[in-house]
């Protein structure tokens, strides 16, 4: 296998309350569910998660609660190959979750409370300006605090790190922070507030990559569900089929699983493209369980879901 390659993730941690049911209730209604489970969650543990199980030297920066559902981070992350470069605090709670799952389609809808992790700031940042620094490549998404993660990307395209953004949940972005990403991985609702290009088929998806590499993104990476992902870069347009590999389950950490196997094989040193079907293989495979954490792939059944194809 190759090099590790090390991989540094700004994000949030929750826990994650995840309800099944034939459907959400309306306002005032209750309604008895199918199931309730209590597990890990948050974007960027989800995706440091999905790297050091892909085999990443990954390294988490975030901030949770002295409570339980820090705990529950701290263990979860020993399991997983993830180094914690995190700030515990007595004086807010760590962060939590509710799912609604769709027990019929396996679709979510999700609620985040960021607890602890919505108090990370650009000094917090600036301290880990080392361990930034000393990536292959840094990764963040848009649930803790903007600056923070403009503070991250602008420490880690001065030293000369790949800056990747998730730009998830969807929100307008200044012009300013987009021309610091080197990648950029959307899905089609999060690249259709960013552009205001509709995105429905793979035409739009190619409009929507060339509005967002106007304002300076190196290279742009929609996740376009069940239908893959299209690659758009300086010397090409890629689209890259999604990955069939069992029933699908629970789609809630699919995405996650694709950033976290993608920023893993590239910062592996394998080829774009290939990165970008790595990302597919993990993100394939995790949708075939439940949970979002715990439907992350290890590396031998990537590699195995791989050589399948």
């Amino acid at each position: 296998m190759p090099g590790q390659g090390k991989i540094v993730v700004l994000g949030v941690f929750v826990a994650d309350t995840t309800h099944r049911a034939d459907r959400m209730p309306r306002m005032g209604e209750t309604l008895l569910g199918k199931s309730f489970a209590l597990g890990p969650g948050g974007k960027g543990s989800n995706q440091a998660v999905a790297a050091g199980r892909a085999g990443a030297d990954a390294h988490m920066i975030t901030k949770i609660g002295e409570d339980a559902f820090g705990d529950m981070a701290m263990a979860l992350w020993d399991r997983s190959g993830v180094t914690p470069a995190v700030t515990r605090m007595e004086t807010e709670a760590t962060g939590c979750a509710f799912i609604f799952i769709d027990d019929a389609t396996g679709d979510n809808a999700i609620i985040i409370t960021p607890g602890a992790s919505g108090t990370i700031t650009p000094a917090d940042i600036d301290a880990r300006r080392d361990l930034i620094a000393g990536a292959d490549i840094f990764m963040t998404q848009l649930e803790q605090p903007l600056d923070a993660a403009m503070c991250g990307l602008k420490l880690a395209k001065e030293a000369g790190v790949t800056t990747l953004l998730n730009p998830a949940p969807a929100a307008d972005l200044p012009d300013e922070m987009l021309a610091l990403c080197d990648i950029i991985t959307p899905n089609e609702t999060e690249a259709e507030m960013l552009t205001g290009q509709s995105v429905k088929t793979l035409e739009d998806a190619e409009k929507a990559a060339a509005i967002l590499r106007k304002k300076g993104i190196g290279t742009v990476i929609l996740t376009l569900g069940e239908r893959g992902a299209l690659l758009v870069d300086d010397t090409r347009s890629l689209h890259v089929p999604a990955m069939a590999l069992g029933d699908v389950v629970e789609t809630t950490g699919a995405g996650d699983a694709f950033n976290g196997g993608f920023a893993t094989a590239l910062a592996q040193g394998q080829p774009i493209e290939d990165a970008v079907k790595f990302g597919c293989a993990t993100a394939g495979l995790s949708v075939t369980r439940p949970g979002a954490a715990a439907s992350m792939p290890t590396r031998s059944e990537i590699d195995q879901a791989l050589a399948a194809q």
